[in-house]
Order: C-alpha cells, then structure tokens, then sequence
C-alpha cells in the first residue's frame, strides 16, 4: 500500500464527514470503505457501525480481511452493518479501491420508488453503462443485499438499492465521492423531470459513444 494506513485512516474519515456536509448522508446513515493491504494479503478500511462521522476519530476505523467476516482486531470497533456488500465488491470488481453507500434524498426517493435511472441524460454514463440500475429490495446487512448489489453493479460503477439507497465505486476515496454526487446529482435532475413528464431517452448507440468519451476523459492524472 502507497499510502501510510495512518494516512489512509484519515481520508476515510475525511470522505464520511464530506458526504455528510454535502448533504449525501445524515445521522448514521450510509458508510464509506477504502482497498488496503494487510499483512501482504486483500483487504479494507471500513466506517464503523452506529456512529456519526462527527464522532469517528481514525482509531474507530474498523480493518477488514477480503477473505474473512470479522475485524482483523477483535478488540476493534464493529465494522458498518453493509460490511458485505464492501467485502463482495472487492472481491468481484478489481477496479474497486474505494465504496461509497449513501441515503442522499433523490437517490434515495427513486429507489423507493424501484426505478432505474434511464439514459435521459448523457452523464449517466459516468457510471458506467447505458443505465443506473436499482437493485431488488432486501433487508439491510444481509447477504441477500449484498448479492442483489454485486449484480446492479456488473458493468456498472454505480447503482441504486431498492428502498434504501445508492452504492458508487470508484479507483479511490475522491472517484467514489465525486460519482455518488454525480449521481444524486442525476437523480435529482430526473426526479425533477418526472414531475412535468415522462422523459425521453437517448439511443444505445449515443450512449456507447458518450462512455467510450468518457473513458479518456479529463487530465491523465486525474482521470476517474
């Protein structure tokens, strides 16, 4: 790991707090994991459960095993109660390094609401694929959540979760922030759009081409 886990530690924490002063996450809600190595194997840095990012200092921050389902120190804090679909990504998706769960409002009315967020919008494609996919319901913390998730998420960098949510992925800590916002940036647009009308949608094809833009978009080094 490039990053010292002190430091890495801190940027989780950091990303909490952001998604909770932009208004993505409140209270409790929603969590945040970051890709590390631990002991030369797999691992993750997870929010943990029941606390406000206002309270989570970087020794709160629970130290998760790829290929476990407990803390590498049992004294540690418990992990967030969505540990598994952090876990399950990791191990499905290799251009994962960091997650981001929130109960942002828009995302979160069109998931209780069952809908995908369609190809009304070009930007929809930063996420991956033609669509924003909504996950069926199941109840938080389980398995049964967590595979619904891994599947709205094949192909895709982002996705709803029925009556609950929104998950984005990205290459690291500022990749997964800056798409959940881009996503509840989009749902909030579509919402609006649903009051005065059902909107039209773009093509498969025109789609294809905005994600191939996309995928050589922005500063080399700053590429999402």
């Amino acid at each position: 790991m490039s990053v010292p886990a002190e430091a890495l530690r801190e940027a989780l924490v950091a990303a909490a707090r952001q998604l909770d002063a932009l208004g993505l996450n409140r209270g409790t809600a929603g969590n945040v994991s970051v890709r590390c190595r631990i002991n030369d194997a797999d691992g993750y840095l997870i929010t943990p459960t029941g606390m406000p990012p206002i309270s989570i200092g970087a020794a709160d921050v629970v130290v998760m095993p790829i290929d476990g389902d407990a803390p590498v120190d049992a004294a540690s804090r418990r992990p967030s109660s969505e540990w598994r679909f952090h876990r399950d990504l990791y191990r499905a998706r290799r251009d994962a390094g960091a997650i981001v769960h929130t109960h942002s409002p828009f995302a979160t009315t069109l998931a209780c609401l069952g809908r995908d967020i369609p190809p009304f919008h070009y930007m929809v494609a930063k996420a991956g694929g033609r669509d924003i996919r909504c996950a069926a319901y199941a109840t938080f913390g389980t398995q049964a959540l967590s595979d619904a998730a891994v599947a709205a998420m094949s192909d895709r960098r982002a996705c709803l979760l029925a009556r609950h949510g929104m998950i984005a992925l990205g290459r690291d800590l500022d990749a997964a922030l800056a798409l959940a916002v881009e996503v509840e940036s989009l749902a909030e647009v579509y919402w609006r759009a649903l009051a005065v009308g059902e909107p039209g949608c773009l093509p498969d094809d025109e789609m294809d081409r905005v994600a191939a833009q996309f995928r050589d978009y922005g500063q080399p080094s700053a590429r999402r």
